[in-house]
This record gives structure tokens, sequence and C-alpha cells, in this order.
């Protein structure tokens, strides 16, 4: 069942995107561009948020404060 439910998901995707498609058409590649870069830019500062305060927590853990940024 659950197979199932996820191929009539797919489905009705696939329904939507060449919805889209038509409706858009040339400019369908420029949204997706502008979407797909938006969430990679979103992703790369919650990575680097991530990174940061992992930095920070190896350093305090070391007793080595150093620097601190403000």
């Amino acid at each position: 069942m659950k197979t199932f439910l996820q191929f009539l998901l797919f489905m009705a995707m696939a329904v939507l995107v060449i919805l889209m498609a038509t409706i858009l058409g040339s400019l369908g590649a420029w949204y997706f561009a502008w979407l797909v870069g938006t969430a990679m830019i979103v992703l790369i500062a919650a990575a680097g948020g991530a990174l940061l305060d992992l930095q920070d927590e190896h350093a305090a853990q070391a007793g080595d404060e150093g620097p601190r940024r403000a």
C-alpha cells in the first residue's frame, strides 16, 4: 500500500510539473533555476551556521576560548 501511495504522489507531482511547464513555456527553465538556486543558498547558509556552532562548541570543550566573534 505504501508503494502505491508513493506512486500516486509522484504521478501527481509529474502532472503538476507538466502542467506548469505548459503554462510557463520558455520561462520554465528560468523559474526552475531560480528555485534550485534559492534552495541551494538556504542550504549552504544553514550548513555554514551549523559548522560555526560546531567550531564554537569544540573550542569551548577544549578550554581555548581565543578571540570571540561579536
